[in-house]
């Protein structure tokens, strides 16, 4: 059955039935990101309300549900988690119903404590209405501060580095150190099966008259079974990125020097991560190569101050930010240890969604020499990512890795190195934010300090991961894992790793790469 956006225009999230089978997800969310993007590309409303739901909906595959059994408390973690307004229950492969963020907020209140003259009385009737006097409070120092910053671009200096699995050779991968040998660790990067790209490029802006930079990242982890088989798993997350890149390269040369009329408004966008990773990924099957990797790409727009990417697998993202606890609200701050006992404010302010089938067990993009379908498998498509966008500030740390970094170092052990870096270049001194606001201020923004030093962080941060990975006395954050799966596994994952970190400044750098 074809329904089309008008057949599907109902309040609440619904599913699309074809032959009595759930095949899809469709909510007012998305509705709204379909007209949003659609009035953007200058489409009429008879064309959007013509839209197919197949082409919008989130794929059975990618649905997140609920179960009969769970708690309230479950459901609400698993929503405001993922940031879903809305879980199916399922039982028995059947959708028995639906619980929304409406349920949530409506939970232990009856009909009548909700409506009703009482109700109206005691809750409503006097908030309705502000008075003809009512002005704006003056934001604090702190915040107009932090107004004056918005209206200007941010931009952001790379560093990247990576380290194969320790135990890695030409010919094979140990397991350990026994059945690697007493040889040194391995440090030659052409072993390694990870992959990466950092590329900036030049794209028309929506008006199609300026041209705006925009730096694209990536990183692709090969699957090393395919070893086994006698394939290389270097190959394919190789040429992922490789083509990532020429995609990008391509787009730039394409409308250089073009003159973008009424009709070209394709032109006058940013190729969003999901779409270069779509194409890479068609690019790497029609040339056949066998093998299957991770994926993250993402894009820093400095004007809008926001990272756009799409993740698949257990690769990732972290944002580490200076959070005042003196000014955040409530909600923000940190109830872990007293204010006495901290020694900075730098938190994990965002960490990305992975995607695993099992534990251990990443989705993946592959390719076997041919297409395959099916609900088990463990390959997925780009359109499949974890998809989102998140607000940037100036001063924010953003280390995009491979699962080598995560499966070995705690986020709190990556903060702690991220701080220490921070705090020997001088960025900040003892976690002061009001210093360092002041310097931004007066205009010191140490951009080129930055982009000569922030190759250190990641080279820090895989070195630690190394380190960790072959130590067999702690557990790190794999084995923990691990164990609450029901596998035993002490001490380290021995991996290849690689990081790239990622500064955000208030100016250009002048030093060339």
């Amino acid at each position: 059955m074809k329904s089309t956006v008008d057949d599907n225009l109902i309040e609440r999230s619904q599913t699309s039935l074809e032959k009595g089978k759930v095949v899809g997800m469709l909510t007012s969310r998305d509705l709204l990101r379909i007209i949003a993007a659609s009035l953007k590309e200058d489409e009429n409303a008879e064309d959007i309300f013509k839209k197919e739901v197949g082409k919008y909906m989130t794929p059975i595959t990618q649905v997140i549900y609920a179960r009969p059994e769970e708690t309230i408390g479950t459901c609400r973690s698993i929503m405001a988690k993922l940031g879903v307004k809305c879980l199916p229950i399922l039982k028995n492969g059947r959708v028995e119903g639906l619980v929304t963020a409406r349920d949530m907020s409506d939970y232990g209140l009856d009909a009548a404590e909700r409506g009703g003259k009482k109700h109206y009385l005691e809750s409503v009737s006097q908030r309705v209405g502000l008075s003809s006097n009512t002005s704006m409070a003056e934001p604090p120092a702190y915040l107009r501060a932090h107004l004056a910053l918005q209206q200007k671009p941010l931009f952001m200096n790379v560093g990247c580095d990576e380290l194969p699995h320790p135990y890695k050779t030409a010919e094979s991968c140990g397991i350990s150190r026994r059945s690697y040998g007493p040889e040194e660790d391995s440090h030659d990067i052409e072993l390694s099966e990870d992959a990466h790209f950092v590329t900036p490029v030049m794209l028309p802006d929506e008006t199609g008259l300026e041209m705006r930079e925009a730096t694209y990242v990536g990183v692709a982890d090969g699957v090393g079974s395919w070893r086994e088989y006698g394939v290389d798993p270097r190959e394919f997350s190789r040429t992922l990125m490789q083509e990532c890149e020429n995609i990008l390269r391509e787009a730039e040369t394409s409308i250089r020097g073009k003159n973008i009329q009424k009709g070209d408004e394709k032109f006058r966008r940013h190729i969003s991560p999901a779409e270069v990773m779509a194409q890479a990924y068609e690019r790497v099957k029609a040339e056949n190569i066998i093998g299957s990797s991770t994926a993250c790409v993402a894009m820093f727009d400095g004007l809008r101050h926001q990272l756009h990417f799409s993740n698949l697998g257990d690769s990732g993202i972290i944002v580490l930010r200076h959070i005042d606890s003196t000014i955040a609200g409530t909600l923000k701050r940190d109830k872990t240890k007293r204010r006495e006992e901290r020694v900075s404010d730098l938190r994990i302010a965002f960490v990305s969604q992975q995607q695993l089938k099992s534990f251990n067990h990443p989705y993946q993009l592959g390719w076997t020499g041919e297409e395959t379908d099916g609900e088990d498998t463990s390959f997925k498509n780009a359109s499949e990512s974890c998809t989102t966008s998140i607000h940037i500030r100036r001063g924010d740390i953003v280390l995009l890795a491979t699962d080598g970094l995560f499966d070995n170092v705690e986020l709190e052990d990556i903060a702690s190195i991220t701080l220490e870096w921070e705090e020997r270049n001088g960025f900040i001194r003892d976690g002061d934010i009001a210093s360092r606001d002041k310097r931004w201020e007066a205009g010191s923004s140490m951009t080129n300090q930055s982009a000569e030093v922030v190759s250190d962080l990641a080279e820090q941060l895989v070195q630690r991961a190394r380190d960790n990975s072959v130590d067999r006395k702690v557990d790190s954050p794999f084995a923990i894992l691990a164990k609450e799966n029901d596998i035993m596994w002490s001490g380290g994952m021995p991996d290849d790793c690689t990081v790239i970190a990622m500064h955000i400044v208030g100016a250009q750098s002048s030093i060339s790469e």
